[in-house]
């Protein structure tokens, strides 16, 4: 598993999420689909090495006001579609707020990210971007990366979806969701970012309580479905009915991906 985790200077969690065992013994092919973190801190050596990568569609998966707080970088003479979100609350994001308001305890920071996990696929950013994703992904020639900020919420929910509807097995599903606990130096990271909060709130956060903020856990995802199961009753459903995915696109993305 950790053989799809690609290592760059500073661009976090970048993963190859195809080279699974799809459906009907098919299999999806390596380096067609990647997912990461933002680009904004991303070095000229990590620009470079992207550029190689000949991706084809880049899907934001960030608001307007995140967009605008880190910019993406893209790798020089990059002539790929790129897919983002107008729709804007005023708002800053609501990790952000959290984050700068609540008190962050491990505790505290699971009741969020289930609370998140419950509201994901049904925002209309999420519609909007999620459908348009699926149409890129029976469209485009080469490779698709999707992103957010951190590469693990909003992006593990559409990597989820993506497997789902090509067949791979749950399990899969659920370990390719959670290697973002390995591609990511959450020990490491936790005290850079808890000196960050403390810094912006006065207020000193725990080190355990970032860890569990920086991760994510299967329960997460699980909500996330239940969510989609108790509203449309499946995920198929839902990608027909609230993205738009039906059976020809479905053939579609299956043909270019999955052999």
């Amino acid at each position: 598993m950790t053989g799809r985790i690609h290592r760059f200077d500073a661009l976090d969690n970048f993963r190859d999420y195809g080279d699974y065992a799809a459906g009907s013994g098919r299999h999806i092919a390596p380096g067609r689909l990647f997912r990461s973190g933002h680009q904004a801190r991303a070095s000229a050596a990590d620009l470079e090495r992207l550029g190689a990568l000949g991706i084809a569609a880049v899907v934001d998966l960030r608001r307007p006001s995140e967009r605008r707080d880190q910019p993406s970088r893209r790798p020089p003479g990059f002539a790929g579609a790129v897919i983002e979100s107008e729709h804007d609350d005023g708002g800053e994001a609501p990790h952000i707020t959290f984050l700068r308001t609540a008190d962050l305890t491990p505790e505290s920071g699971r009741r969020f990210m289930t609370d998140t996990y419950g509201r994901l696929a049904f925002e209309p950013s999420h519609l909007d971007l999620f459908a348009r994703y699926f149409r890129i992904l029976g469209e485009a020639e080469g490779p698709v990366l999707i992103h957010c900020a951190a590469g693990k919420d909003r992006t593990g929910l559409l990597a989820a979806l993506t497997h789902h509807l090509l067949g791979v097995h749950p399990d899969d599903i659920v370990a390719d969701y959670l290697l973002t606990n390995t591609a990511v130096d959450l020990e490491g990271r936790a005290p850079a970012i808890a000196r960050q909060l403390e810094a912006h709130t006065g207020r000193a956060v725990a080190h355990d309580a970032v860890v569990a903020f920086l991760g994510v856990e299967a329960v997460y995802l699980d909500t996330a479905l239940a969510g989609i199961a108790e509203r449309y009753g499946s995920p198929d459903a839902y990608l027909e009915q609230a993205l738009g995915v039906d059976t020809a696109l479905r053939d579609r993305i299956g043909a270019r991906l999955a052999a």
